[in-house]
């Protein structure tokens, strides 16, 4: 059979952020609930395609989905218990859970890892939780955005700096929002770029550090205190 003329051909409208769903997905559709499936679908799209693992809290997950922790914790052990999903729980509450696929149900070849150092783990942990905290967030910390901070800790760049960075940046979309600025969050890493080589090229001044934290914290609470406040400005999209 000839393959059809290029123009009735099917193609992407968006060529990139696409994920394989396969005959995993369609096992999955039938074996799970719909709240676990859902899971398996989230934990499929935000996994690092590399090893087929993401690094996610209860808390996290149960905001993706907008679900409690409780019914998080039945879906994650319904994936556990039908083998789609191997779980590794963090040391606490508060630490990360790590969710494997099951090769039965990961469409891509798995590239061959050992588990990471704990210097590396500390640091995607503190960009982590910095960027989920900043306020002005999609609060969506991926494997894409786990990803520039293991390239940040093998760049040697030091994770104060990173923080700066980020806390500079979160100051200033503040900043833009209270003038009318354009209101979409900051929603990859990508965002603070640049906002790192200006520090790198000119260290901020002794001491700045704190003021940028408290000036944050500041920031942060007077944007939360207008956004319900029906006389304040409104924030669309965050």
């Amino acid at each position: 059979m000839k393959n059809p003329p290029d123009e009735t051909r099917l193609r992407l409208k968006e060529p990139a952020g696409w994920f394989a769903a396969g005959a995993g997905f369609h096992r999955a559709l039938s074996l799970l609930s719909d709240g676990a499936f859902k899971l398996f679908v989230y934990v499929s799209l935000e996994a690092d395609r590399r090893t087929g693992c993401l690094a996610a809290t209860h808390k996290q997950l149960a905001t993706a989905l907008g679900k409690s922790k409780r019914i998080i914790g039945t879906y994650v052990t319904e994936l556990e218990a039908k083998e789609v999903c191997r779980v590794r729980p963090g040391k606490n509450q508060f630490t990360a859970t790590v969710y494997e696929l099951s090769d039965s149900y990961w469409p891509y070849h798995r590239t061959p890892s050992g588990p990471e150092s704990p210097e590396i783990e500390a640091y995607v942990e503190s960009v982590r939780a910095c960027f989920e905290g900043l306020g002005c967030t999609c609060g969506k910390f991926g494997a894409a955005a786990m990803e520039v901070a293991r390239q940040l800790q093998q760049r040697a760049v030091p994770i104060g700096l990173v923080l700066d960075a980020m806390f500079l940046g979160a100051c200033r979309k503040f900043d833009s929002w209270f003038n009318g600025g354009p209101a979409d969050p900051i929603r990859s890493m990508a965002y603070f770029d640049p906002l790192i080589a200006e520090i790198q090229a000119e260290p901020l001044p002794q001491g700045y550090s704190t003021f940028l934290r408290s000036q944050l914290q500041r920031l942060s609470k007077k944007w939360s205190n207008s956004v319900h406040d029906t006389k304040g400005p409104k924030m669309g999209g965050v």
